[in-house]
């Protein structure tokens, strides 16, 4: 709330260059702030008195933009990528796709690894299980089971991310 949007009777003013002025009314913090050429601003609504202080709202405004830029800038995404292969996954393939979450792993992504089961496939699934557990051993070394194999619908799902 800045200006004339201040409803409170009595506020606690904090000048424009940091200084206590101290408790008054706010018709005559709105006066003093005119008088600079800068806003009232209300920082403290649950303090009592409530606390105010006096700056330029536009230039205040802009510093919290650029603050919340440069944070967004430096925090770390990290993308989940998929592997998705069949139960009957020969020896070859597996390393090809292992050596393809490596890469992912190392960048610093997770990977979602999927065994999808089709028709009869899907009577056999905890049978099948120990293909996704042969494939979380061979990224043991780089990689740790953020979640063990789980069903959701028609396939066997695990994720797996960095060592830290």
């Amino acid at each position: 709330m800045i200006n004339e949007e201040i409803d409170e009777m009595e506020i606690r003013l904090i000048g424009s260059h940091g200084e206590q002025v101290g408790i008054m009314k706010t018709s005559a913090a709105l006066q003093i702030a005119e008088k600079e050429e800068m806003d009232l601003v209300l920082i403290a609504p649950q303090a009592r008195p409530p606390v105010c202080k006096i700056i330029d709202y536009n230039k205040y405004r802009y510093e919290m933009a650029r603050k919340a830029k440069e944070a967004k800038k430096k925090q770390k995404v990290i993308e989940t990528k998929e592997i998705r292969f069949s139960p009957n996954i020969d020896v070859n393939d597996m390393n090809t796709k292992a050596t393809a979450a490596r890469k992912f792993i190392e960048h610093g992504d997770k990977v979602k690894v999927s065994m999808r089961f089709r028709g009869r496939e899907i009577s056999h699934m905890n049978e099948r299980r120990h293909v996704l557990d042969e494939f979380a051993e061979k990224l043991a070394d780089i990689a740790v089971m953020d979640k063990p194999p789980k069903v959701e619908g028609r396939s066997l799902v695990m994720f797996l991310s960095q060592k830290r």
